[in-house]
């Protein structure tokens, strides 16, 4: 009952605020209420309190003991849905697919399926001795995906 509850809460309160999307909401048996939010221009400080408001104020005190806490994705925390990655065009991800392959490179074209990572890459030369720089692009389906971070560069 708890769950439907906050569930509508966070839905209306999204619904409010249409560049915030949710990544996870995790209720404990102890009825500490997480939830975790990104959105398509970032999330702030107030974006968070706003969240928490909206929970917070029409959840009853007397109904339910719970605590509650609102939070933006962490920087290194990995992409889960491909509205995070189309926030993150252009920018470089490291990539574990499932097949166990490891990928750095950035990220050039996303769709509702798959996204397109390009890449500079060191191979031995087609004729004689020595390496050279081939420029690698692939597209990569969601699902082959085991964890994708963005890389920060300073």
């Amino acid at each position: 009952m708890m769950r439907e509850k906050v569930a509508e809460l966070l839905k209306n309160a999204l619904e409010e605020n249409e560049s915030l999307f949710l990544i996870d909401l995790n209720i404990s048996e102890d009825n500490q209420i997480r939830v975790i939010l990104d959105g398509d221009e970032g999330v702030t400080v107030e974006d968070c309190i706003g969240v928490s408001r909206q929970i917070e104020h029409n959840l009853d005190r007397e109904e339910y003991d719970f605590s509650l806490e609102v939070m933006s994705a962490g920087v290194s925390e990995p992409l889960t849905l491909p509205r995070q990655y189309k926030k993150n065009l252009g920018r470089n991800l490291k990539i574990k697919t499932k097949n166990g392959e490891k990928i750095e490179g950035e990220l050039t074209a996303v769709n509702d399926e798959d996204f397109t990572l390009k890449w500079s890459a060191r191979e031995p030369k087609p004729v004689g001795k020595g390496k050279i720089t081939v420029q690698k692009e692939a597209t990569l389906p969601y699902k082959d995906i085991m964890e994708a971070k963005v890389m920060i560069t300073f």
